[in-house]
This record gives C-alpha cells, sequence and structure tokens, in this order.
C-alpha cells in the first residue's frame, strides 16, 4: 500500500527557543496576539513591518516569508493569512491549512511550529482552529505513486508540526478527530487511486487491514453465501468475472447498543467496462473507481473508529466487476432480486443500481437501520444535471436531506438535492416484471429514475441515495488535495454522524434534566 509521507503533530505550552521554522497567524489587519507580539519585539518590530507589505493582506491562506528574522534562531517565520475573522469557518481555515501545506513543502520545510494565539472575533476556538489547520496540512499532504523509484521521494520526509500555547483536554480531543478525519479521507482516496488489477473482488478484503486494527468487524458473504441468500442481482453484475463478486459487511460498534445503527451502503464496481453494453475504451480509462462509494464508506468507518466515536454504524459494500464474456447478464433478462421483487435488465451499464438494489435490501431488512445512506458513482446525468460543483442527493426524509446538504456545506463537499418522486415510477414499469432497470428514454435524465428503482428495495426506511460520479477524480490538484483520488463524501457523513450523536447527546441531557 503505498504510504503518504508521514506527519506527525504535537502540543507545546510555549513557542520552543530552537524552533527552525515559526508560523505565525494573521487575521486581515487585525494586530499579533500575546504570544506573537513577543516575537515581533524579539525581532525588533520585523514581522510587523513585513505585514505592511502592499503585497500582503492577510486574506485566507495567504503566506508571507520572513527569511532568518533578526533576533530569532529560526531561518523562516511564516506569516499564514487567516482572511476576515467573522467570516471565518472551519472549511476556510482547513483550506489555509492546505496552503501552509503546500508552501513548506515547496520551501522543503519539514519542522514547523506554529504559534496559536487567539484570533479576535473568531467564531473557532483556539483548539478548533489548530486542529483545523491540521486536517487541511494532512489532505494536501497526500499523494499515491505506485513508481519504485520516483525523482524526489528521498527527500519526502515526515512532518513534525507543533502547536505553540495549546495545551489541554479540548485540543487533544480535536486533534484526534481531524487526524481521524483525515485517515479516513486517505484510505478513501488510496483505495480508489488502486488500479483494478491490484484492488479486485478477490483482493479487496485485503486492503481493510486498518480497519481490523481500528477494530471494526469485519464479515464477508462470498457467492456461494449470496446464492443462498438470493442476491442475484449482484451476482448476475459480477456473473462475468473471474473474481466472483461478494458482499463486505462492516461493523463499528460505538456504544455496543443494540438499537438501531446507522447504514451506509457503497457501491463497490472494481472496475465497469460497461458489460455488453460495452464503454468505449476513453470512457474506461477510470472505471477502476467505479467502487468509489464503497471507499467512502470504508474511510468514514474507519474515521469514526479512531475518533472513538459513540455512534453505532453498519458498512455494507457490493464488490463486483461489470465485464463482458459468456457468462455476462444481457440486455432483456429478467433477474429475481433478494427481495424478491423482479427487475428487467435494460442496459448492462446500468450495474451499479442492479447491485444497490440487493445491498439496500439486505442492509434494510438485517440490521433495521435507523436511516440507510448508500453512496455511488452511479449515473452520468447527474453530472451533465450538476456539472462539477455539486454531487446529487435523493432522500425520503427532508429532515436527514437538509443536515447532509449543511454537512457538506461545512466541509466543501456540496450537494443539490434532487427530485424523488412518484412521476418517475412511470417509465419503470415493465411488461415483463416487476419493475424496469431503467426509463425507456435514453435522453431523459437518469438520475431520478435510478433513484425511484432505488426507492423499492428500502423497505420504506429513512433513505439517502447519494450520486456521486464524477466526484471519485480531480483531473488537477485542488485545495485540499491533489491530482487523483477524492475521497469524496467522507467529510461530509463524518460531520453529518457527529452532528447525529451532538443531537442524541443533547436530547439524553434534556431528559436527564426533566
Amino acid at each position: 500500500m503505498p504510504q503518504s509521507p508521514a506527519t506527525v503533530f504535537e502540543t507545546a505550552a510555549a513557542l520552543p527557543d530552537d524552533a527552525p521554522v515559526v508560523v505565525v497567524l494573521k487575521a486581515l489587519r487585525q494586530g499579533f496576539g500575546k504570544q506573537t507580539s513577543a516575537l515581533d519585539t524579539k525581532t525588533g518590530g520585523t514581522l510587523s513591518r513585513a505585514c505592511t507589505a502592499p503585497g500582503f493582506s492577510g486574506k485566507s491562506g495567504e503566506c508571507l516569508d520572513i527569511v532568518a528574522p533578526n533576533g530569532l534562531a529560526a531561518r523562516r517565520v511564516v506569516v499564514l493569512g487567516l482572511g476576515d475573522p467573522v467570516a471565518m469557518t472551519p472549511l476556510s481555515v482547513t483550506r489555509a491549512g492546505a496552503d501552509l501545506a503546500a508552501f513548506l513543502e515547496n520551501k522543503g520545510e519539514n519542522d514547523t511550529t506554529i504559534v496559536v494565539d487567539t484570533i479576535e472575533n473568531a467564531a473557532l476556538a483556539d483548539a478548533e482552529l489548530a486542529a483545523r489547520l491540521a486536517l487541511g496540512m494532512r489532505l494536501k499532504r497526500y499523494r499515491f505513486d505506485l513508481r519504485n523509484k520516483r525523482p524526489g521521494a528521498a527527500a519526502e520526509a515526515g512532518w513534525v508540526v507543533r502547536f505553540a500555547g495549546l495545551q489541554g483536554k479540548d485540543c487533544g480531543a480535536a486533534l484526534t478527530r481531524m487526524n481521524a478525519v483525515a485517515d479516513g479521507v486517505e484510505f478513501a482516496r488510496t483505495l480508489v487511486n488502486l488500479p483494478a488489477n491490484i484492488l479486485h473482488p478477490g483482493s479487496f478484503l485485503e486492503h481493510l487491514g486498518p480497519l481490523r486494527e481500528a477494530g471494526i468487524e469485519i464479515e464477508t458473504l462470498d457467492d456461494t453465501e449470496l446464492k443462498r441468500l438470493g442476491m442475484n442481482a449482484l451476482l448476475a453484475v459480477g456473473s462475468a468475472s473471474v473474481h466472483p463478486p461478494r458482499v463486505i459487511v462492516l461493523r463499528y460498534r460505538g456504544e455496543n447498543d443494540p438499537g438501531e445503527p446507522l447504514a451506509f451502503v457503497g457501491k463497490g464496481v472494481c472496475f465497469d467496462s460497461g458489460g455488453l453494453c460495452a464503454k468505449t475504451g476513453p470512457q474506461m480509462f477510470d472505471m477502476k473507481g467505479d467502487m468509489a462509494g464503497a471507499a467512502a464508506v470504508a474511510g468514514l468507518l474507519l474515521a469514526l473508529a479512531r475518533q472513538g466515536s459513540k455512534v453505532d454504524a453498519v458498512g455494507v459494500l457490493g464488490i463486483a466487476e461489470n465485464l463482458p464474456s459468456g457468462k455476462s447478464y444481457k440486455s432483456g433478462d429478467v433477474i429475481t432480486t433478494l427481495s424478491g421483487q423482479t427487475v428487467e435488465v435494460f442496459d448492462t451499464d446500468c450495474e451499479g443500481r442492479m447491485l444497490l438494489a440487493d445491498c439496500l435490501y439486505y442492509t434494510a431488512t438485517r440490521f433495521k437501520p435507523s436511516a440507510i445512506v448508500d453512496l455511488a458513482t452511479l449515473t452520468y446525468s447527474v453530472m451533465r444535471g450538476l456539472g462539477s460543483v455539486f454531487a446529487g442527493l435523493f432522500s425520503n426524509d427532508d429532515a436527514i436531506a437538509s443536515s447532509m446538504i449543511a454537512a457538506g456545506e461545512a466541509v466543501g463537499e456540496r450537494f443539490w438535492r434532487m427530485p424523488l418522486d412518484h412521476a418517475y415510477d412511470e417509465g419503470l414499469q415493465s411488461p415483463l416484471a416487476d419493475l424496469r432497470q431503467h426509463a425507456r428514454n435514453l435522453e431523459d435524465g437518469d438520475a431520478p429514475y435510478a433513484a425511484a428503482f432505488l426507492r423499492n428495495f428500502t423497505d420504506n426506511r429513512p433513505w439517502v441515495h447519494l450520486d456521486i460520479a464524477g466526484k471519485e477524480f480531480s483531473d488537477a490538484d485542488g485545495p485540499l488535495g491533489r491530482q487523483g483520488g477524492t475521497g469524496f463524501g467522507v467529510q461530509m457523513l463524518e460531520q453529518w454522524v457527529c452532528a447525529v450523536e451532538a443531537g442524541k447527546r443533547a436530547i439524553a441531557a434534556s431528559d436527564t434534566a426533566m
């Protein structure tokens, strides 16, 4: 498994005298805090004078480099802008941390101390501010490369980042959570980046070691068990591959509560050729990432386990390859799903909804969750409709939908609610089966038809369908990551789960007080 350079975060009561690189924080034209003002005095006002330069405004993510300032042992002091303190958000600080990481990496620095002074009028407490900076630095530092000899690899040493002026329980808890989130995102990114000859249904389980180490229970249903259960839709999707399909069940018991868990279902098509309805060559190139939904679910559960979340969560991963052969399922086939409903196949390249149909019903009826969320790189139409800004969200529960959209806005993973209307059911009527897999009109928007199809397999549970097609890869370096797998969905779902957990604590506290 390729590894990113390790980053270790530490806290210190005060700035070490021998710190080689010092980072101080600046909010627009606001003055320095207590610790930085003391540093400024030591340098004879060098820091404050440098901040008056016309090219530096203190906007979020802006870095001002002061080399070898007189009066300090440090070889450089970096002033990191945080922008308008009133407008500061966890996301803006996370992105500022990513900008700082890129700056330090460009300078070849790997030992840094960040001076954390309280920012006046900021909505974030000092501990949260430091933790969000740490998250941004880790996400930006992630890299994936399978070259045995990569130029510059020897120079990619691990980093040590200290936060001076921060001590106490709150800081430790905040850093623990953000490190756990980074672990989850990085894990999901790596799964998506792995080529299909390395990550496939036969090997997927081997890559889940970090989850097992984090205390997550892992159960595998092989093709024999899938046949016994009647998961024929999933079996059909994977019928042509030399690697039989399987379902992997992940169980995180946050409180060992026998009640209703939160359930997350991920589409894990390790390679999607389209089956007999084959894609073109260029369309296939990124199809190793058609398991990004499963990767996000795995990353989420890892993030929850490593921060010690109290929430009970189940992850169900439907793992298969959609390939052509004499064993492939075909257009026109009628398949009996696990739910007992029959489906007339229209297009073998609509394999995701077939796989999810069985996985959703299995999850709903076995675990009886309080809510089900599925993630899938499902349709091209959601990309055409929403472009690169939003992913699609469909739900039968208004409250959950609104809270997820808010969670996505908070972390920069944006979702737009799409229609889940019974009017779409008409397009799924078949003269041969209970359901058609796809509407007849290929030019009609497919994403809402796919969502309407999946609703039939949710056992009427509160449910959210996240169509994240087009979000699994980034063609270029972005604000919080490099080109390649994005780990999209992990941060939003972690933010949402934490909000659910906080809501439960508030209700429990209220009940106790009554």
